[in-house]
């Protein structure tokens, strides 16, 4: 666990809890990916004991519940996230309790408990992902089921370019092609800023993922790498922006994993 990073995070996830307020949250998974409306990943969660790890503003546990799920459970490491959750859900008439704390901490969380434990679009920011997967194996019944979803690993080391193509003295068109802008290969840590916000991250590849699950006692059933048909269908124009629909036409922006406790 890196308690440096932990505490830049959870002060610049403070400051932008406001403007992230329902953002990626069920039923969708992530970005330009098809819904969990159209995935089914999850369980009848009818009477279900879940866990979010990374709940943000509380949607995809109010989603839970709204689907029948009996209790609700949440970590995150922003205070104002979790008020924000707190409220949402209570607001809307669903009781639950939130933990104010980092996913590779497991203080305080029932042990082999849970029916379903889930992250929409949060796992990636944890600083240890054997520890934070082998939280969410602890606090899992066994057969219990683990979803989690992040960026592709390709999203962050592939970008697309156009480039002129001359002929003779004047350029006649324009190519566009995908290129490695980063290395795969490579899991380091680097800093980005979002309103000003400085925000650290690690990529990681799509085997230490499912290493992490195996090592944890998980048997992995699903890995999502999909573009949803409503992106692939329709026009977009070139754009080498982040999560920008034209390169969703190319390769997955977003990846699911679903595992089974063992």
């Amino acid at each position: 666990m890196n308690s440096d990073i932990l505490k830049q995070n959870e002060k610049s996830w403070d400051a932008l809890a406001e403007s992230f307020f329902g953002v990626t949250a069920l039923p969708q998974l992530g970005c330009s990916i098809p819904t969990e409306d159209e995935l089914h990943l999850f369980p009848d969660l009818n009477g279900k004991a879940i866990l979010e790890i990374g709940c943000g503003s509380g949607h995809s546990l109010k989603w839970c519940a709204e689907h029948g799920a009996k209790e609700l459970f949440g970590l995150d490491i922003s205070n104002e996230q979790i008020s924000t959750a707190q409220k949402l859900l209570n607001d809307s008439g669903y009781k639950c309790t939130l933990f104010r704390q980092p996913m590779e901490d497991n203080t305080n969380i029932p042990q082999n408990y849970f029916d379903v434990v889930y992250s929409i679009y949060a796992i990636g920011w944890t600083t240890d992902i054997n520890t934070t997967i082998k939280n969410a194996a602890s606090y899992l019944k066994q057969g219990g089921i683990y979803i989690f979803s992040w960026d592709h690993p390709l999203l962050h080391c592939v970008d697309l370019e156009s480039v002129a193509i001359s002929g003779g003295n004047r350029t006649t068109d324009k190519q566009e092609r995908i290129i490695f802008s980063g290395n795969y290969l490579e899991e380091d840590y680097y800093t980005f800023e979002k309103n000003g916000n400085p925000l650290t991250l690690q990529n990681r590849k799509i085997s230490t993922y499912i290493n992490a699950l195996a090592d944890a006692g998980f048997a992995v059933e699903k890995v999502i790498e999909e573009t949803s048909d409503k992106v692939l269908t329709k026009s977009a124009e070139f754009s080498s922006g982040y999560y920008a629909d034209f390169k969703a036409k190319h390769f997955p922006l977003s990846v699911v994993f679903k595992a089974r406790k063992l």
